[in-house]
């Protein structure tokens, strides 16, 4: 029960840092889709999944 819980933190957690990037991103024509994936990424591979999802967007787009 306590991993469920602390695994649910981490979601949320990316959740609320992904809603962050979009809000402040939105200014500069970066956003980054809000969906299972990303949430998945950020939450089990931390702050530089959100860094490479950035660099893959600029690069792609």
């Amino acid at each position: 029960m306590k991993k469920i819980l602390e695994l649910l933190k981490k979601v949320l957690l990316s959740f609320v840092i992904l809603y962050g990037f979009n809000t402040i991103g939105s200014n500069f024509s970066l956003v980054i889709p809000i969906n299972i994936i990303t949430i998945s990424l950020i939450t089990f591979l931390g702050f530089p999944a959100l860094l490479s999802l950035v660099l893959l967007l600029v690069i792609a787009f």
